[in-house]
């Protein structure tokens, strides 16, 4: 299954409450709450280029199943990770005491990161 396409953020649950959990300031909480992100993923093989634009903020993050790789938080900050595929449909990273599963479902992708008790999820559809 190939994730290749742009997706529009349709919901997300828990958005405040984990933000300032990874530490974000008030004033950028306030603005991305709101804002439909899109995110642009690129597919070659193993090799992936994940693009997500909210507002006039762009983050990119590329990588390669099973390889060390580093990849930018939405603090701005960067760590170190593996991302792993778990089936066909499934991507799993742990960076910096967070874990990210993003999971491709037809024409959705549910993203749910988790820190310690506190679980973020964004629902994505293809446009």
């Amino acid at each position: 299954m190939s994730f290749t396409g742009k997706y529009e953020l349709q919901s997300h649950e828990n958005f405040e409450p984990f933000m300032k959990a990874l530490g974000l300031p008030d004033d950028q909480i306030q603005k991305g709450k709101d804002i439909k992100s899109i995110s642009e993923i690129v597919q070659n093989g193993n090799k992936f280029k994940i693009t997500v634009t909210t507002g006039s903020k762009v983050m990119t993050n590329e990588f390669t199943i099973g390889e060390e790789c580093e990849m930018e938080l939405l603090t701005g900050e960067k760590a170190k990770c593996i991302v792993n595929m778990e089936g066909n449909n499934k991507l799993v990273a742990n960076l910096k005491g967070l874990k990210s599963v993003t999971e491709l479902n037809g024409d959705t992708i549910t993203h749910t990161m988790t820190k310690g008790d506190l679980t973020y999820k964004r629902i994505s559809k293809r446009i």
